[in-house]
């Protein structure tokens, strides 16, 4: 039964997430949704059906004994063994939908057979005995299950409403011994071969569904980011069913491991529809904007938006002659002296979806330091105001982005070495963030937010959309075969596709991960 179990996980979020549910109302919200369309449910009941029968067979039935009365002969003994479905071909597939549940039905089937047969007969004068093999040809097989599922405390519980196998008729051919003479014989037993296919198939089904409940309760409810951050991936109410898709709801944001503090936090607040215009594709997963917001809010309290910069491409922006005509003073007090910047955000970022990507809005404040011996001797603070864009993009099965700094703005905050040309000063802090700042937080961004995808399957032909304060991405989904070759012609692909900046970035990626596995 592991094999099966295993076939029914593979699919799970592409079929069993469209198994009937009554909507109910509830308190919580989810800030991911996931909506899988018509082609999405043919692809998995395609994918399900596949897996069913190679994970079933071969499928050994229980021996059959019988004692069956012959004219003129008496009481002869006959025992079927080593009853084995061997092959089962299914001509047609279908999925319908219901108040009761949602009915998968596979019809047109037909199943190979093969057994071994033994008979003895017994009386005064002499005894008789025989053995061989037989095949058998199932033919017009129908199997149907029901399922139900229900939300439970952020997981899922899935049960069988009903399940059977139906066998229209059923062909037996003995080989061995004088076969021809107990033809007739072995047909008696016709009826309990095919009870004993219907019963073992159907057994087989509910089982597997009992193993995948189990399953389903213990699926993870958060996907660790790193450390500091995991994604909330609990259900939230009930998935919703349509005649051409279903949709459901998970939490969707991020916060510290064990810790639910964030979902307390945000109102999602109504979202407009998907744009008629949308593409067709199997799936599509939205995500609101208040999930970034919950990233940033996150690393925020972890103290992870500060910085100190003692090194710059231009190292001589780290000492004060690279500032003699920015702000004299700085220079005639500490001449030729190194120096160094800390970056501190005094807020959670702004994280806002437009239609173009993420515009993102940050208010840091820069104290400007002078390394004099041993000593830290801060002289000045900037308070800034950054606005910046994100660029969307999927790495695989992760949503992954380019950040690009729009506009900064400088205020000075205090000074002790008089007053400064803020417009030089911004120049400069703008260009330290454009070379030290942006490729480091672009190199994290790369690293990519999971997506709630199963394992084994990944995105393929994907679009991203953004509006209506979310992020959409309609993508069709793909059994995942990628070899390192193909790893390395994804990336060679991106290469030839991105920036200058970019491509600096992926090359620093690359060899970063073989320095990791050398």
């Amino acid at each position: 039964m592991g094999s099966f179990t295993n076939f029914m996980a593979s699919a799970i979020f592409f079929i069993v997430l469209s198994f009937f549910l009554v909507p109910t109302r509830t308190q919580e919200e989810g800030f991911i949704s996931v909506v899988i369309s018509s082609q999405g449910l043919e692809f998995s009941k395609d994918l399900l059906i596949e897996q069913a029968v190679s994970s079933i067979i071969p499928l050994q039935l229980p021996q059959i004994e019988k004692s069956v009365k012959i004219p003129l002969v008496g009481q002869v003994h006959v025992v079927l063994s080593n009853i084995t479905i061997y092959n089962v071909d299914i001509a047609s597939s279908y999925v319908e939908t219901g108040d009761s549940g949602i009915a998968l039905i596979a019809s047109g089937a037909t199943a190979n057979l093969s057994m071994d047969w033994w008979y003895s007969y017994s009386s005064w004068l002499f005894d008789i005995s025989d053995n061989g093999d037989a095949s058998i040809q199932v033919e017009g097989m129908e199997v149907g299950v029901t399922l139900a599922l229900n939300g439970q405390e952020g997981t899922l519980k899935l049960s069988v409403l009903e399940c059977g196998c139906y066998v229209k008729d059923i062909s037996i051919k003995l080989e061995g011994g004088a076969s021809w003479l107990y033809q007739g014989l072995v047909d008696a037993f016709e009826g309990q071969i095919v009870s004993a296919v219907e019963d073992n198939i159907s057994k087989k089904i509910r089982e597997g569904i009992m193993k995948l409940d189990s399953l389903l309760q213990s699926l993870p409810k958060q996907i660790a980011l790193d450390d500091i951050a995991a994604l909330n991936v609990t259900f939230v109410g009930n998935p919703v069913l349509s005649n051409s898709s279903i949709e459901f709801q998970i939490n969707g944001l991020f916060m510290a491991p064990n810790d639910d503090f964030a979902s307390r936090l945000y109102n999602k607040g109504s979202l407009g529809p998907v744009p008629f215009n949308a593409p067709a594709k199997m799936v599509e997963i939205s995500l609101h904007e208040n999930v970034f917001s919950s990233a940033s809010l996150v690393f925020f309290n972890a103290n992870y938006m500060q910085w100190v910069i003692n090194k710059t491409p231009d190292q001589s922006l780290m000492n004060t002659a690279g500032w003699k005509y920015i702000v004299p003073q700085l220079y005639k007090q500490y001449p030729n002296e190194d120096m160094e910047l800390n970056i501190s955000v005094s807020s959670p970022p702004i994280m806002t979806v437009v239609s173009n990507g993420i515009n993102i809005t940050v208010y840091p404040d820069v104290t400007i330091s002078v390394m004099d011996a041993d000593e830290v001797i801060p002289v000045a603070c900037i308070s800034l105001e950054i606005h910046a864009s994100c660029s969307p993009d999927i790495l695989i099965n992760k949503l992954a982005g380019t950040v690009k700094l729009n506009h900064v703005t400088a205020y000075l905050k205090w000074s002790k070495i008089g007053n400064l040309h803020m417009h030089l000063v911004q120049a400069i802090l703008s260009t330290i963030l454009k070379t030290v700042v942006v490729p480091y937080v672009n190199l994290h961004l790369w690293k990519g937010l999971p997506l709630p995808l199963p394992h084994g399957f990944t995105l393929h032909n994907s679009e991203i959309i953004s509006i209506n304060s979310r992020l959409s991405i309609f993508s069709d989904v793909a059994i995942a075969e990628r070899s390192p070759t193909s790893l390395c012609i994804w990336w060679l692909n991106m290469l030839a596709m991105k920036s200058e900046e970019w491509k600096l970035l992926v090359i620093i990626g690359i060899f970063l991960a073989k320095m990791k596995h050398c």
